[in-house]
């Protein structure tokens, strides 16, 4: 049986450790301490889905982090940031294209989803952390008016 993808990062937290990666330790102790309580606000251990989405909303977080820190001229500190989301990347499945997306668009339009909720509702299980819902919801409204 394949390891679980949480199994994976503890596996990588046991490397960083012995390898004294001290930022890599830090950022992957700090992400399982988030699927822990994840679990406990569950109930349940978290299936490789549900990981992948407490690791995608790291990853939005560091950005957004990152963002602030430019804006507050504190470049270093930004960079840090986009270096712990990039760390955190590996984790999630391979990113989608914006014609991947598209092509996902049109066959649930194709498929009788003739309104944004509908498009999306579809849309966005096959594509969530793979592809920003802001983008996808713009290729959507593309889409709907060429059709």
């Amino acid at each position: 049986m394949p390891e679980s993808l949480k199994q994976r990062i503890r596996s990588d937290l046991n490397t960083a450790r012995r390898t004294q990666d001290k930022a890599r330790t830090l950022l992957l102790t700090t992400t399982l301490s988030e699927i822990h309580n994840r679990e406990i606000e569950l109930g349940h251990e978290l299936s490789d889905e549900e990981v992948i989405e407490v690791v995608g909303r790291a990853i939005k977080r560091r950005h957004e982090a990152a963002e602030q820190m430019r804006g507050g001229k504190r470049l270093e500190l930004a960079e840090k940031e986009e270096r712990e989301a990039q760390m955190l990347a590996q984790y999630l499945p391979p990113a989608l294209t914006e014609a991947e997306v598209r092509e996902l668009a049109r066959v649930a339009i194709a498929g009788g989803a003739k309104n944004l909720g509908a498009v999306m509702s579809r849309l966005m299980p096959q594509i969530k952390g793979r592809y920003g819902g802001k983008e996808a919801n713009r290729i959507v409204r593309e889409e709907l008016g060429a059709g």
